[in-house]
């Protein structure tokens, strides 16, 4: 058995805050000394979409640090509260979500997840089974838990209500939904977001209320996307997804700005906080080379979700691709009209730009390539008819293999990146490099 002092080490690396750390780093020690029965730890996710990326993965990777140490995860599907939508951090209101929708969503959140968590110690309930049931008299006594300025100090609520955008009294009732699934499943912790501080603590709350020990809360912090500023998500098309390849992963994780390096070892890798702190100190020093970790992110990522084979040869083709210039072998083929006479028409239709005048910009910006060879001039004439079979490259990670085509148009699919296939939609320019990324365009 860890002790408590090791448990605490890693249980509280990158944890923004804890909501009382006392009473929390009591129940840690009692319970690694047997003196009380392991810590129910609750984290609730609303499948709102299909897909979990990384971003998803750091308060999941937190819960299975806790089951490491025998405490029970327990995670709640917000089959119920999906329907609502959570408000926190949002200007408006969210999108309302069918049952079905919230379903279809949970079947694929479900398998993702798994690759995160143990199978055991693990809960899995959705909230539907104890929100859905309740009666109009019981809503009306959960509501009366708070007041309607107490929801109004949330900062989000008050930049909304400030601005006059509107704001559904269902999302008032938002906070109280969650707060009631810590009182369903009796929680001793709960983890979330930074961005969940309030939901959390109206959970202690409610508990306290019904007669339970309030749980501890701990918050994370949110991760930064691969543009270093936004949040990660979906609508941001920033993020890295469980279920892309080892080389759309690779080549994503290449792309983490050198300043959130060590914030990605820290929260979404097994790399031990020990371990995070000295390589911390290595970049500080000017001992380890950006370079250096940047790669050894990657192949912990691509370790994590496939394995350590597929992460090197990931690194190979990213090798071959990057550093030598080799084309991927599979490149999506792209028909192209017989007609098109110019580079920037060209690029439109293999769906490499989103517009003509984006790809004449991305030709004088040197990020055009035909089989390996830079395009400098944007109104240099073209044989499509002689481009059969050619490679044409946009940036570092937008191929189209050009087949030539008697129609009158371009087939509709775009040309799909290999690498990076949701991160680098057509239009974007290519991302630059840190100093710390060996990679040349």
């Amino acid at each position: 058995m860890s002790t408590p002092a090791e448990q605490l080490r890693v249980l509280l690396d990158g944890i923004e805050e804890v909501v009382p750390a006392e009473d929390f780093e009591r129940a840690i020690t009692q319970a690694a000394r047997g003196e009380r029965p392991p810590l129910r730890v609750k984290f609730g996710m609303d499948p709102t979409s299909p897909d979990v990326h990384l971003g998803h993965t750091v308060v999941l990777r937190k819960l299975a640090d806790f089951q490491r140490f025998g405490h029970t995860a327990v995670l709640i599907v917000g089959g119920f509260t999906a329907q609502v939508g959570d408000p926190s951090g949002r200007t408006t209101a969210r999108p309302r979500l069918t049952p079905e929708q919230v379903r279809d969503n949970a079947a694929t959140y479900l398998d993702q997840v798994h690759r995160v968590l143990l199978p055991e110690p693990l809960e899995v309930v959705d909230n539907t089974d104890w929100l859905a049931p309740l009666t109009m008299a019981e809503v009306l006594g959960l509501a009366a838990q708070a007041t309607v300025a107490q929801m109004l100090e949330r900062s989000d609520f008050a930049a909304r209500y400030a601005s006059g955008r509107p704001i559904a009294v269902s999302e008032l009732l938002y906070p109280l939904l969650q707060g009631q699934d810590s009182v369903a499943v009796r929680a001793d912790v709960e983890l979330g977001g930074t961005d969940q501080t309030f939901n959390l603590l109206v959970g202690r709350d409610l508990q306290s209320a019904a007669g339970q020990s309030p749980q501890a809360i701990l918050t994370l912090p949110l991760l930064e996307g691969l543009d270093g500023s936004e949040k990660m998500s979906k609508t941001a098309g920033n993020t890295i997804g469980l279920t892309e390849s080892p080389a759309e992963m690779f080549g994503k994780a290449m792309r983490v700005r050198d300043e959130l390096m060590v914030k990605y070892l820290r929260l979404v890798t097994d790399v031990h906080p020990d371990e995070v702190d000295r390589v911390a100190a290595g970049l500080e020093a000017s001992e380890l080379h950006p370079a250096q970790v940047k790669r050894r992110l990657a192949r912990e990522i691509v370790t994590l979700y496939h394995d350590a084979e597929a992460a090197s040869e990931a690194e190979a083709r990213f090798d071959r691709q990057f550093k030598q210039h080799e084309v991927p072998e599979d490149v999506a083929e792209v028909a192209v009209p017989v007609s098109i006479d110019s580079l920037p028409a060209l690029l439109r239709a293999t769906g490499l730009t989103a517009s003509a005048s984006e790809g004449r910009r991305m030709v004088q910006q040197g990020a055009v390539r035909i089989d390996g060879q830079r395009q400098a001039d944007p109104d240099v004439a073209l044989d499509v008819a002689q481009l059969a079979g050619s490679v044409v490259q946009v940036g570092r990670r937008r191929f189209a293999r050009v087949v030539p085509s008697d129609g009158s148009h371009a087939a509709a699919s775009q040309a799909v990146d290999s690498h990076t296939a949701d991160s680098h939609a057509a239009g974007q320019p290519p991302a630059q490099p840190d100093a710390g990324d060996d990679a040349s365009a």
